[in-house]
């Protein structure tokens, strides 16, 4: 008699399929790769019809299976580089690298704080060369007193073409330094958001493996419908990624012969890292979540004549809300609701306390807020604050402080 299956024996691959209705081949070929979870809940699911026919017996004489779908969620702790297809998915775009300056003699460094500074230049532009706030960057170059500011990860909080304001990951100063060094500035990693144009539509073949007992499920034409990244006070970060597909497979061997290995990046903690509102460090935030709702659904009716199987999962509209817990101090937050202003809000996390740490960011450079509710404890109190984030078209776009988009991530570990 077969044991019964264990969530320790059992692996979750994916791998991106050519276009709809072409399985993801099984070879080493464009690998598939075991992905890290939680949980992973993909099922598959089927309408039923039940007879309505009147009978002498006074009884239901047959029901029947109809449309066939899939659905479930993936569950995992945020961890730096372990999702960026799905990511690409969600947001509709492949990554894109950073930007890399050409070497700036005139760029002199200066701090403006514990963990604050700016880099200032006299020729040239940094929006031309097109830095954004929130981009995470790395610099070398500096030399004599200057040496210090070389391989330690800054995040942009402010910009203008000639001052870049940034904050340190590992909070220590930036060290001072006059121009005349031959100084880069490369923003670390990928980038991925989601574009104003030319938005992709992915479809995955996803297999559950239960290696102890060897039965395979393979899921196919499988879209990631959305995100939620939460942040809590305490304890590691964690994301969701909602799942559609069309149908399901079986099979008493593996499917995908050969998936790469999961990723191995550093997991993440809300507590390691720095959240930045409006180009200041927030301390009084207590939690932070943010979800993306790609709005998908099934085409109008229930299937199509001749098939068990939907023809496809339709995208909609991309939203991004979300909500933020604020030690409630002062009105400043909550002013920011009841004046309706727009606030820009961007997450660093970090997987260690190192100058040039792995890392994963999320800006959002336009959010309004939606409500600003109290608790009534006995401690202190704290603001409940729901957010909806709003493309960029103000002050984002090519030579401009920010992207022309809602969200953006940036992850050391993207390719």
């Amino acid at each position: 008699m077969p044991g019964i299956a264990t969530g320790v024996f059992k692996k979750l691959a994916i791998k991106r399929q050519v276009s709809l209705g072409a399985i993801a081949a099984a070879g080493a070929a464009g690998s598939a790769r075991y992905m890290r979870r939680v949980t992973s809940t993909l099922d598959l699911t089927k309408a039923t019809y039940q007879s309505a026919e009147l009978l002498d017996s006074q009884q239901r004489r047959d029901m029947r299976h109809g449309v066939r779908s899939t659905g479930g969620t993936l569950s995992g702790e945020l961890s730096v580089g372990s999702y960026q297809q799905i990511f690409e998915s969600v947001l509709r775009q492949a990554a894109v690298g950073g930007v890399v300056s050409a070497a700036i003699p005139t760029l002199a460094a200066a701090s403006t704080g514990t963990r604050t500074g700016t880099y200032t230049r006299t020729a040239g532009s940094f929006l031309t060369d097109g830095f954004k706030i929130g981009d995470v960057i790395n610099t070398t170059g500096f030399t004599t007193t200057g040496v210090d500011n070389n391989n330690q990860y800054c995040m942009i909080v402010g910009l203008t073409a000639l001052v870049m304001t940034v904050l340190t990951l590992d909070a220590t100063p930036i060290a001072a330094k006059a121009a005349g060094d031959n100084v880069i500035l490369t923003v670390v990693g990928k980038k991925v958001f989601i574009p104003s144009a030319g938005h992709t539509r992915d479809y995955y073949t996803v297999e559950h493996w239960f290696g102890d007992i060897g039965e395979s499920e393979v899921f196919t034409d499988v879209v990631f419908t959305g995100a939620t990244i939460s942040l809590p006070p305490t304890g590691m970060a964690t994301v969701e990624f909602p799942m559609m597909g069309l149908n399901m497979q079986t099979a008493q061997a593996q499917y995908f012969t050969a998936p790469a290995a999961a990723a191995t990046g550093g997991i993440l903690a809300s507590v390691n890292g720095a959240l930045i509102i409006n180009g200041q460090l927030a301390g009084l935030v207590t939690g932070l979540t943010i979800t993306i709702n790609g709005n998908y659904a099934y085409p109008s009716g229930d299937g199509i004549v001749g098939s068990n199987v939907r023809p496809d999962v339709l995208p909609g509209p991309i939203d991004v809300t979300g909500q933020m817990t604020v030690l409630f101090q002062s009105g400043y937050f909550r002013d920011l609701f009841l004046n309706e202003v727009e606030a820009s809000v961007a997450s660093v996390l970090t997987a260690d306390n190192s100058p040039a740490p792995q890392f994963a960011a999320f800006v959002m450079s336009r959010v309004k807020y939606t409500g600003a509710s109290k608790d009534d404890s006995n401690t202190g109190l704290t603001l409940t604050m729901p957010f909806t984030a709003l493309e960029n078209v103000a002050s984002g776009g090519a030579a401009l402080p920010n992207l022309q988009t809602t969200i953006s991530i940036q992850d050391s570990a993207f390719i």
